[in-house]
């Protein structure tokens, strides 16, 4: 027979493990491996040579020829164009969203005559390109060669020659616009739908007006889902003003290709130009963008997102937090 093990002591049991525990010495620390991802490194070696490699080409290729785009870059001719262009995007900007928010309302109006005619103006203006929105208006006074004011179907009481009052910057601003405004509607209405229908029969169990509740209650709610879609929006139309090039106006687009034909041998170099500047003014709306959608987001989220220069701080922190971790092991 095997001998019997001798009975534990009394009163021993779980309670007296820590100071068993205490007596024979902390545990062995355990190093924590961390799991293995080969084909994420093989991943980032690819990009990487990819990346290098287009770098490479950009670099070395002659006929990109970066001393020419050094020298057309900050042209005064390209400048002018450039000015143009912000201030067709800028006034279409602010005209388009007006123009999407009252459609918008009007989709959303109880009144089936608004919200019958602002269905239509969307319907047909997100059916037509722009650049024949943008042409037809350019050849309106074939259809109409003077505008007047009056009774309506009655006599006339003054009228004007259409040619002489719009200017061609005023027909691209006008197109636009007109094209903005049925996209920029269908945001405005998507982000007022996000709102919780709580909100609405709060605002309307205080007694307040309609026109109050919007301003007020729903759209600064509503501006975080609207943001983001018009902001992509905005980017969108930033690029459509190449489009005024064909009603005769030289935009930065329109100068490019103008000075294209002028200098043959500098085609490359001037597009890479207008790239570059439409690059610049797009990243610059992005930044915008991110800054108000963080304003917005007070009190919605917990943690607030970094800023840029927050996030390449904590960057290079979490860095050198390695590379020292690295070094002493």
């Amino acid at each position: 027979m095997s001998p019997v093990p001798p009975a534990p002591p009394v009163g021993a049991g779980p309670a007296d493990e820590p100071a068993r525990l205490t007596l024979a010495g902390p545990p062995a620390a355990r190093r924590v491996i961390p799991q293995r991802r080969p084909g994420r490194w093989i991943a980032t070696v690819v990009v990487l040579v990819v990346l290098a490699q287009v770098i490479h080409g950009l670099v070395t290729n002659p006929f990109y020829q970066w001393d020419r785009f050094d020298y057309w870059f900050s042209r005064p001719v390209i400048l002018r164009g450039l000015l143009i262009t912000l201030q067709v995007a800028a006034w279409s900007a602010v005209f388009g969203l007006v123009g999407g928010i009252v459609l918008a309302l009007g989709r959303l109006s109880r009144n089936p005559i608004l919200r019958s005619v602002s269905w239509v103006y969307i319907w047909l203006f997100r059916s037509v390109p722009l650049i024949v929105v943008l042409i037809f208006l350019y050849n309106f006074s074939a259809l109409y060669q003077t505008l007047s004011v009056g009774v309506p179907f009655g006599p006339a009481f003054f009228s004007f020659d259409e040619t002489a009052l719009f200017s061609e910057l005023a027909i691209a601003v006008i197109g636009i616009s007109l094209n903005e405004a049925a996209y920029a509607a269908e945001v405005v209405r998507s982000g007022v739908l996000s709102v919780d229908q709580g909100q609405h029969e709060a605002a309307s169990a205080l007694g307040l007006p309609r026109f109050y509740q919007f301003r007020r209650i729903v759209l600064p709610q509503a501006l975080r889902a609207i943001i983001p879609s018009y902001v992509n929006q905005l980017i969108g139309l930033i690029k459509a003003t190449s489009l005024v090039f064909y009603v005769s106006l030289l935009d930065m687009f329109g100068t490019v290709q103008t000075m294209g034909a002028s200098y043959p041998g500098d085609i490359i170099p001037l597009l890479l130009v207008g790239t570059v500047w439409y690059v610049i003014l797009t990243s610059v709306v992005s930044v915008a963008q991110y800054y108000v959608e963080r304003y917005y987001s007070r009190g919605a989220l917990r943690a607030m997102p970094l800023t840029p220069l927050q996030w390449v701080h904590a960057s290079v922190r979490d860095l050198r937090l390695r590379f020292t971790a690295a070094v002493a092991r």
